[in-house]
């Protein structure tokens, strides 16, 4: 293996002789040099992995020569050591972009220690993080053979998000193999429990049944309209637990994040189902029953979600809250967002103020659609860090950062996830069967019941029925529906998509998430 080389400039160099024999004895080389000049001179002439630079030399300065240093070889690291704890000579440094900051006199393990937080850095990381999930794994997997309840899920679900963004940041690709496997596994006995317990939640609500849909605004969102802050409620649609994972931190900087919670959609988990009870605080066939003329049945070509506004108001009126002031604002594209960042400081005098933001689920689909978003997010930490982008640029996060110390209550949540999908199930029905890739809704289909979650009666699952014969089938796991016509061209377009609509983790365990502004 090369050895390591190192430039140490410092014009007492002399002096540090010693330090500069342990690093030889533990394999490195050193390249001393006095001044800061010689420092920038070594640096044009030759290759060096790390440089260490005094502060205060004669002639020009550290700061000045690491300033010429990274306009040279903008990615070198370099080290700052110094006599002086200034705290403006610590923000120059660190504003010149060091990679340490040390201060006189330094150890030869400071030394040591401060090489290998640079250079070894990923690799630690790497080897710390494999060791701990082998751990984590065989937890998780006597986890998964005890009887689990809804709240447990969501620890397994957090859990698994976890290791997956830690694992994704690993330089061992077999542990994130053995990671995915264990997903699997997960979610295969997930979608036992959903088949088992799934219409009992909505039949025999108890102390055990989580937070659904339906119940959502009831339990998170009416307890904080108390007219003594602004509420704003963000609905991020089809808004993933490992997204809002990676969006934490931006979060991080204008909010105190008081409670990082999930609950679970319903099913279908898609935006006609979830996101209609979620505003209604209804299941689908009461609102298709209290609203007639609101529901759209599924095999209609009309909006499915054109009155969220006025479900909501009628959800308000009838938890005692008809007397707020509230605004309700969906956003489908960017001259929408930026139009409501113009007058988002208007909201702020109302007591309630709703922000529906239509782009996840367009990302989703457009990966599925175009050639070029599916080599942009080829996997899930591309979908991840494309989600991740679009936020630190977006309007959303402008219009966030004007609640800055206002002293609002903001609650993150979204209408259902999505999953990528790889198995094919095949499904024959009639022309009036639904087109989702993960539900049928319809009469006369046919299908192996053992690879679907069946609903022979919506009436139990309180769906709407197209006809007195209508069932519902939903795909499981990384399934997806196919029909036997023209096959293989529809498994090989849709498989490796994002889906959403049926039984899995990442589709009905998603984030509800209240925080207040700092």
């Amino acid at each position: 293996m090369d050895k390591v080389k190192i430039l140490w400039a410092d014009d007492e160099i002399d002096l540090l002789k010693p330090h500069i024999l342990f690093l030889e004895n533990k394999n490195y080389e050193v390249t001393p040099v006095k001044s800061g000049n010689e420092a920038i001179e070594e640096v044009e002439q030759s290759h060096f992995d790390v440089v260490f630079l005094d502060e205060n030399m004669p002639g020009i300065s550290g700061l000045d020569a690491l300033m010429e240093i990274k306009k040279l070889r903008k990615s070198l690291p370099v080290v700052m050591i110094t006599k002086s704890e200034e705290e403006h000579i610590m923000e120059e440094a660190i504003g010149g972009e060091i990679s340490d900051y040390l201060i006189k006199p330094v150890n030869p393990n400071q030394i040591l220690l401060s090489l290998k937080k640079i250079l070894d850095n990923s690799r630690l990381v790497s080897e710390k993080s494999t060791s701990d999930y082998q751990k984590e794994f065989r937890e998780i997997g006597m986890r998964l053979s005890d009887r689990l309840d809804a709240n447990d899920w969501i620890e397994i679900q957090k859990k698994l998000v976890y290791w997956d963004l830690k694992l994704s940041k690993s330089e061992e690709s077999g542990m994130e193999e053995i990671l995915q496997s264990q997903k699997s596994e997960a979610n295969h006995s997930f979608c036992k429990y959903v088949e088992n317990e799934y219409l009992d939640w909505l039949n025999n609500p108890d102390e055990d049944t989580p937070i659904l849909s339906n119940t959502l605004l009831k339990q998170k969102l009416i307890p904080k309209l108390n007219n003594e802050r602004p509420v704003y409620l963000i609905v991020l649609d089809c808004l993933r637990y490992d997204q809002w994972r990676v969006l934490q931190p931006e979060f991080s900087k204008l909010f105190v994040i008081e409670e990082d919670d999930c609950y679970y959609s319903i099913l279908p988990t898609a935006t006609q189902y979830a996101r209609n009870s979620i505003f209604a605080g209804l299941m689908p066939s009461e609102i298709a029953k209290r609203f007639p003329d609101k529901w759209v049945d599924e095999s209609s070509d009309e909006g499915k979600n054109l009155h969220e506004e006025e479900l909501l108001t009628d959800l308000l009126k009838r938890n005692g809250k008809s007397g707020i002031k509230s605004s309700y604002n969906k956003v489908t594209n960017l001259y929408g967002a930026k139009k409501l960042l113009d007058n988002f400081h208007q909201l702020k005098e109302n007591d309630l103020n709703v922000v529906v933001y239509n782009f996840v689920d367009s990302l989703s689909h457009a990966r599925t659609d175009f050639k070029i978003m599916r080599e942009l997010a080829e996997d899930e930490k591309g979908y991840r860090d494309i989600t991740k982008t679009w936020f630190e640029n977006s309007p959303l996060l402008e219009m966030l950062k004007t609640l800055k110390g206002s002293g609002a209550e903001v609650i993150l949540t979204t209408d259902h996830g999505s999953v990528l999908v790889d198995n094919p199930r095949k499904v024959v029905g009639d022309k009036e069967i639904s087109t989702n890739l993960r539900y049928k809704a319809g009469r006369n289909m046919q299908y192996k019941p053992k690879e679907v979650f069946e609903i022979e009666s919506p009436d139990e699952a309180f769906l709407p029925k197209l006809n007195l014969s209508t069932r519902y089938i939903f795909a499981k796991n990384h399934d997806f529906f196919a029909y036997p016509n023209n096959y293989n061209h529809y498994v090989k377009h849709y498989r490796n998509t994002l889906q959403h609509g049926g039984v899995s983790m990442d589709e009905m365990i998603i984030p509800v998430i209240s925080m207040k502004s700092k």
